[in-house]
């Protein structure tokens, strides 16, 4: 119990890595002790749940996806947008993970449009890959058509305002998303 309260979920195989059975989660669940908010993964029934959890039971169940675009704003505060679903990159190529819940908005990157500016967070005592501020504003000009210009615009706004990042920091991830230009204006007209 006291491993589950630490790492906040849990999943059958971090149990057998430490030499307990995983049929232990299963009898612990039964007597009400863990709850399984999705399928392979249990927390404390008492567990304090934080808005971000989602994000926690993603990193769980998808190791190598980073949290991007929306969420990552809405994890940053720089955003007034809360997303339905959670978003998420993952490489090309991969597999698209089956998960019922939460929801998932996938992208796909490769390069290092994919590995440069990932943050590592604990959320719910879950270690959560996130893009960071700057590059999570990169992000959404890299995919302005998939989740709107104006969204993209109010983010590079919001993220200078609040000092989130720097103009250069956000110019060098546009660089490697390959949007230096499209940003340009926009950060000119700030």
């Amino acid at each position: 119990m006291q491993y589950i309260g630490e790492h906040g979920i849990v999943r059958p195989r971090d149990i057998e890595a430490i030499g307990l059975p995983r049929q232990y989660l299963v009898r612990l669940h039964d007597q009400g002790k863990l709850t399984r908010p999705g399928r392979g993964i249990y927390t404390l029934a008492d567990a304090k749940v934080t808005e971000h959890h989602s994000y926690a039971e993603v990193a769980k169940r998808v190791p190598k996806a980073a949290i991007c675009l929306l969420s990552a704003l809405a994890f940053h505060e720089i955003t007034t947008q809360n997303p339905a679903s959670v978003w998420i990159a993952l490489p090309k190529g991969a597999r698209k993970p089956a998960l019922d819940s939460p929801s998932l908005r996938i992208v796909r990157l490769s390069g290092l449009s994919l590995t440069k500016g990932i943050e590592n967070h604990q959320v719910d005592g879950v270690p959560v890959r996130v893009y960071s501020a700057a590059k999570t504003v990169a992000d959404c000009f890299k995919f302005r058509n998939k989740i709107g210009l104006d969204i993209a615009i109010e983010s590079l706004k919001d993220c200078i305002g609040q000092k989130r990042a720097s103009i250069n920091e956000i110019y060098r991830y546009a660089k490697v998303c390959r949007v230096g230009n499209v940003i340009r204006p926009y950060m000119e007209a700030l």
